[in-house]
């Protein structure tokens, strides 16, 4: 005999789940719409819920969209521009500079160019003395140290670029200095710097930085331009650095 029971809506989703029922899943749900409704239900049936239902004006579909919109993840994007590599100036030392052959290096008088001299007794003052400017570079290197040469007294610095098919070293103005403060490789700027390699007590190479098979050297004969060569070439390329004779003001001949 077949029973004439009928029940509603509201009371097949009582506060308690009725005596002798129990829940059971009979497969993993596959959308969220799907397990929102599961945990509607789960809610419904709990046995142990001591508040009172809520209002017939907080609808299942009401918590259904407040649900589905908290369970969508914000994602803030914030734009940021790199700041490009640089080389950062950091301090600056005063040297007089000699080659391998004891010769200073001697300003010709109203040019730009620098001579390797071997100087006599009293003629001291013509020698040139360079400040030397030591950089941070954008990868720190523990085989060189990155710095500008500027004639002190002056805004005369040391460049190298190429004139023709070859790098040729320059002395060139400098009308405002805080623009070699920092310098970006790549730029026109990089002509100025140089890798100082140590190789002995007080003994360096100087490499052109854009042009790094190229060093600044002397010739063999005396009273000849300093110049770039490359390592093959018969010129002298190592130079001491010491720190300078306060008695002796290094200047134009």
């Amino acid at each position: 005999m077949q029973s004439g029971m009928t029940c509603n809506v509201g009371e097949m989703w009582g506060p308690k789940m009725p005596n002798g029922l129990d829940l059971e899943i009979t497969h993993h749900p596959l959308t969220m719409k799907r397990v929102v409704n599961l945990i509607i239900a789960m809610e419904r049936l709990k046995g142990n819920v001591s508040e009172s239902p809520r209002s017939t004006e907080f609808t299942d579909e009401n918590l259904l969209n407040m649900l589905l919109e908290s369970a969508v993840e914000e994602r803030i994007v914030f734009e940021r521009t790199a700041t490009p590599a640089q080389y950062k100036y950091k301090f600056q030392n005063l040297y007089s500079v000699m080659d391998s052959e004891q010769r200073h290096l001697v300003r010709v008088p109203n040019s730009m160019e620098l001579h390797a001299v071997m100087l006599q007794g009293g003629t001291g003052n013509c020698q040139v003395q360079l400040n030397m400017a030591t950089y941070l570079p954008p990868t720190p290197s523990a085989e060189a140290v990155t710095v500008t040469l500027c004639i002190k007294d002056t805004n005369l610095y040391l460049s190298c670029h190429k004139e023709g098919d070859e790098p040729t070293l320059h002395l060139e103005a400098v009308d405002d200095k805080d623009s070699l403060l920092s310098i970006t490789p790549g730029s026109d700027m990089v002509r100025f710097l140089f890798y100082k390699h140590v190789t002995g007590l007080n003994n360096s190479t100087l490499v052109s930085v854009p042009f790094s098979s190229w060093y600044i050297s002397t010739a063999e004969e005396n009273n000849k331009p300093v110049e770039m060569c490359q390592e093959t070439t018969r010129r002298h390329r190592i130079f001491k650095f010491l720190q300078p004779n306060p008695e002796v003001d290094g200047g134009e001949c």
